[in-house]
C-alpha cells in the first residue's frame, strides 16, 4: 500500500478536479443557460486532466524514484492512478449528477429533443445516471491509458 501512496493521492486529487470542474460548468451555465455549448467546452477539461497526470508523475519521480523514472515507472504509475480514477468515477457522477447539477440530464434531453437531434426515447436511454455511469468505467481507462503513456514520456529521467 505505501508503494501507491501517491497514485491514490492524485487519483483522489483528478476525482475533486472533476467535481470542481462540474461545479463550473454548471456556474457558467453550460448545464442549462448555455447547454448548446456543452458539447464544445465540456472538452476543456483535458488542460487540467492532463496536469494532475503530469504533477502525478513528477510527484511519484521525486518521491519515490528520488528524482529518476524510466517510461515503463511512470507508465505503471499512471496506470495505477487509472484504476483508482476509474473505481472513483461512480461517485464523481454520482455527486455530480445529484448534488451538483441534479437537472442536467432534463436539460440535455430536452435540448437534444428541441433541436431535433434525438427522439425523446433515445434521449432518455442516454441521458441517465445509469448511462453516464458506465460511459466513465468504460472512458477513464481509455482516456487513462492514453494520457498515460504521453505524459510518461515528458516526466521520465534517467
Amino acid at each position: 500500500m505505501k508503494n501507491i501512496k501517491i497514485e491514490i493521492k492524485w487519483a483522489i486529487i483528478f476525482a475533486l478536479m472533476t467535481l470542481l470542474w462540474m461545479v463550473l460548468e454548471r456556474s457558467v451555465g453550460l448545464h442549462d443557460t448555455h447547454i448548446d455549448k456543452h458539447a464544445v467546452y465540456t472538452n476543456f477539461i483535458a488542460i487540467p486532466a492532463i496536469s494532475v497526470y503530469v504533477f502525478a508523475l513528477l510527484d511519484k519521480r521525486k518521491s519515490f524514484y528520488h528524482g529518476k523514472m524510466t517510461y515503463l515507472q511512470g507508465f505503471i504509475c499512471g496506470l495505477i492512478i487509472t484504476l483508482f480514477v476509474t473505481v472513483l468515477s461512480p461517485l464523481t457522477q454520482y455527486i455530480t449528477s445529484t448534488i451538483i447539477t441534479p437537472d442536467y440530464f432534463e436539460n440535455a434531453i430536452a435540448y437534444g429533443v428541441s433541436i431535433g437531434k434525438i427522439t425523446p426515447e433515445a434521449a432518455e436511454d442516454y441521458f441517465n445516471l445509469e448511462n453516464y455511469i458506465i460511459q466513465g468505467l468504460i472512458g477513464a481507462p481509455f482516456m487513462g491509458l492514453i494520457t498515460t503513456a504521453l505524459v510518461a514520456i515528458f516526466t521520465r529521467k534517467n
